[in-house]
């Protein structure tokens, strides 16, 4: 298999923004692409203008720059094979196409989309099950093969539109080996006669992307399931230019499924459960729909790719997390499933997690800062380390290390109801009061020191301390959870918490009246 130069390529058109599907289709292509010391090339399939959107291929390459996918070969970068962009390869197309009419093996239709659709239903009251243009119904159409040589010339003189369609033989075994799928043989029978350049002179993707990976010296095409029903044409194809010894070995990937397991992933899905199936955030220009991305959403890039990487695949035992450089050493072709790929949404949560876990406090501590700068928020670097400290642990996000633990910055403008309603009493307010006050006589306090001040409190007012914990917790900070009491009263200071007990034990008192 590693007879030639390893190049792959992905080959994203330039439609809207790209999914994480097509992602995770270049991750595997620079996976394997490094793994063999190969290249990889970015090639933009944009031969469909009239889909074509603004932006898109910047927003291709903006979501491989922020996940570290860098190609060897791109329409940025440049390299010895460019143009990499199909429209700006055209004349090359046109030229292959009157070699195979030439030979034989492809022929000139100028059938209208009407002409070609009333055919269809005249082939359905025959009793065709499947009425497509094939190797019958050419046969009844207009078109290079039943028309005379002379009116073939006079219509394309005329400038009558017309498009370039293969001529698929009527009894042919199309063979060729998947290297995740194995043996596959289709009968040219099933196949139809599709177009490979269109009537503005614009090359299909079936057209484009053959002669592009011939001429590119592509090794390997990996690229998702969904084209693997167009695989046995793009086969023919190679057959029919004598490209057989150079043509590259495929691979097709299994789909990425819903979160259920049921159905292709789809934008549907993100819009109505609220997670992201792209790796940044798009805006539709026309809609106006706003789509969302990883990035925006707080995912890491290396969390991001990890995640990515193990929907299709996995290194045969029970290691999960895998840097970059970890995955190019371990990525085989072969341990890539043939079934689809459940995407678990709490799996992608829960890969943040542990990358975010992994990152020094310094780094988490300047996501805190940020947070609290854009806030309004004052936050020096020593406490935004300790605070990043006590809550990496507790959160999934970097935006959750600061808007997670807002009371370290500023006292809670609310108390949790239902703590209230169950540990306050009025009997508990000199108890609070007390121990407020022992705070205010520490210019500042460890939690050590805070934790035996609470218990000699409980203690003289014969309470245990049981009974006060969660009302204390909420009355500094306004919640029930969060990281251990006492460090938080000593990194707040024991002003601030005096201050904050008495505020609270007010707002108590008042709600009672």
């Amino acid at each position: 298999m590693m007879d030639r130069e390893v190049r792959v390529r992905f080959a994203p058109s330039p439609t809207g923004p790209l999914h994480i599907g097509g992602v995770r289709t270049a991750l595997y292509n620079y996976l394997f692409a490094r793994k063999h010391g190969g290249k990889f090339i970015v090639r933009i399939e944009d031969t469909d203008q009239q889909r074509w959107v603004p932006g898109a291929e910047e927003y291709i390459f903006e979501s491989l720059d922020w996940l570290g996918i860098v190609p060897d070969e791109s329409p940025k970068s440049g390299g010895s094979f460019a143009p990499y962009r199909q429209s700006e390869r055209r004349a090359t197309y046109s030229d292959y196409t009157d070699k195979l009419v030439q030979s034989g093996k492809a022929y000139i239709a100028f059938d209208t989309p009407e002409e070609i659709e009333n055919m269809k239903g005249v082939m359905e009251q025959e009793g065709a099950v499947k009425p497509q243009y094939n190797s019958l119904m050419r046969t009844r159409m207009r078109n290079s093969l039943t028309l005379p040589p002379e009116e073939v010339d006079d219509l394309i003189a005329r400038g009558v539109p017309h498009v370039v369609r293969i001529k698929m033989p009527v009894k042919h075994d199309i063979r060729f080996k998947d290297l995740i799928r194995g043996s596959v043989v289709v009968h040219s029978s099933t196949l139809d006669d599709k177009v490979l350049l269109k009537s503005d002179g614009m090359p299909t993707y079936h057209l484009a992307n053959v002669v592009d990976d011939h001429l590119m010296n592509i090794s390997h095409v990996i690229r998702g399931e969904e084209w693997l029903p167009s695989a046995p044409l793009h086969v023919y194809m190679y057959e029919c230019f004598g490209w057989e010894e150079t043509m590259p070995e495929f691979a097709h990937l299994p789909l990425i499924l819903k979160p259920d397991g049921k159905g292709k992933l789809s934008k549907r899905d993100s819009q109505k459960h609220g997670f992201p199936i792209f790796p940044l955030e798009w805006k539709d220009a026309e809609s106006g729909e706003l789509l969302l991305g990883f990035r925006e959403e707080g995912y890491f890039p290396d969390s991001t790719l990890n995640f990515l990487a193990f929907l299709g695949w996995n290194p045969g035992d029970e290691r999960e997390i895998f840097s970059l450089d970890d995955l190019i050493r371990e990525f085989s072709l072969e341990r890539i499933t043939k079934g689809g790929a459940r995407f678990d949404v709490e799996k992608s949560r829960w890969f943040n997690e542990q990358y975010l876990r992994m990152r020094n406090t310094a780094e988490l501590a300047e996501f805190i800062k940020n947070y609290a700068l854009a806030d309004s928020m004052e936050c020096d670097s020593e406490k935004a380390e300790k605070v990043a400290e006590l809550m990496r642990e507790r959160v999934t996000f970097p935006s959750e290390l600061y808007f997670h633990a807002k009371y370290f910055f500023t006292p809670p403008e609310a108390y949790d109801e239902k703590v209230v309603r169950k540990r306050w009493s009025e009997e508990l307010a000199p108890i609070f009061l007390d121990y407020a006050g022992k705070l205010k006589d520490q210019s500042e306090i460890d939690p050590e020191t805070a934790k035996q001040l609470l218990s000699e409190t409980a203690e003289s007012h014969e309470m245990g301390m049981g009974k006060l914990m969660q009302l204390l917790r909420v009355s500094v900070t306004g919640e029930s959870g969060g990281p251990d009491l006492m460090e938080i009263i000593s990194l707040l200071g024991p002003k601030e918490v005096s201050y904050r007990i008495e505020s609270a034990v007010a707002s108590y008192k008042q709600s009672e009246e």
